[in-house]
């Protein structure tokens, strides 16, 4: 896989691809991750990326011309499943989608900022929007980042158990159930003992009743009946 990240600050994105997972990622050859500067594709010697909008209003807007250039150029290059625009109006991130994500071959990401993107640049590259939430953030680069690892994570080979990615909260509609390690026991506080029981139908039944119960307190709107 290769994700494409376009962005007018790509220094904001150097630390969550240089460590832990997303690192040893890369390193094995499973993901390849380039970070592209967009005032690199400007065309003025300020390596402006943005000008007032039309009509007036606070705020910049990012123009459309360095963004064509650099789609272009990667497009050139190779085929792109998804071409990925992090806005607060998109389609809300989800497991299922990072799961469908993790599928495909190459990625494009692009980051918005300051007021967000012509819309025209919506209109002609971009195949999927997506949401980290219902907030807003100074550019999509964080953004980016979480999509990213959500992603990558579950490339097979980057966990060194695959099977870990599988009982993750959300991946069957239910938050993932309690967990605990030694010591058996810590200033009075026990492992619950069917955890020690090994006899791991009743541990594999325990999770799911905690799963269930878990989910019904902390997410009603996950439960299904």
């Amino acid at each position: 896989m290769r994700i494409d990240i376009i962005s007018c600050v790509p220094r904001l994105l150097e630390s969550p691809f240089s460590h832990s997972i997303l690192q040893r990622a890369q390193d094995k050859g499973l993901v390849e991750v380039v970070v592209h500067d967009l005032r690199d594709f400007s065309t003025s010697k300020s390596r402006q990326v943005d000008d007032y909008a039309f009509g007036g209003g606070a705020g910049m807007v990012m123009t459309i011309e360095p963004i064509d250039a650099c789609i272009s150029h990667l497009k050139a290059e190779r085929d792109y499943d998804e071409i990925i625009y992090m806005t607060p109006d998109g389609e809300r991130l989800s497991q299922s989608v990072s799961n469908e994500l993790s599928l495909k071959g190459n990625l494009i990401i692009l980051c918005g900022h300051y007021k967000g993107v012509d819309e025209r640049v919506r209109e002609a590259f971009v195949t999927r929007e997506i949401s980290v939430g219902d907030y807003v953030l100074s550019g999509g680069e964080l953004a980016a980042a979480v999509l990213a690892d959500s992603i990558i994570r579950l490339v097979p080979g980057v966990l060194s158990d695959e099977t870990s990615a599988l009982t993750d909260s959300f991946q069957d509609d239910l938050l993932a159930p309690p967990v605990y390690t030694r010591p058996a026991e810590y200033k009075g506080m026990k492992v619950p003992d069917v955890l020690l029981s090994g006899h791991q139908k009743k541990i594999e039944d325990w999770r799911y009743e905690q799963a269930v119960e878990r989910t019904k307190a902390r997410r009603p709107d996950l439960w299904k009946e």
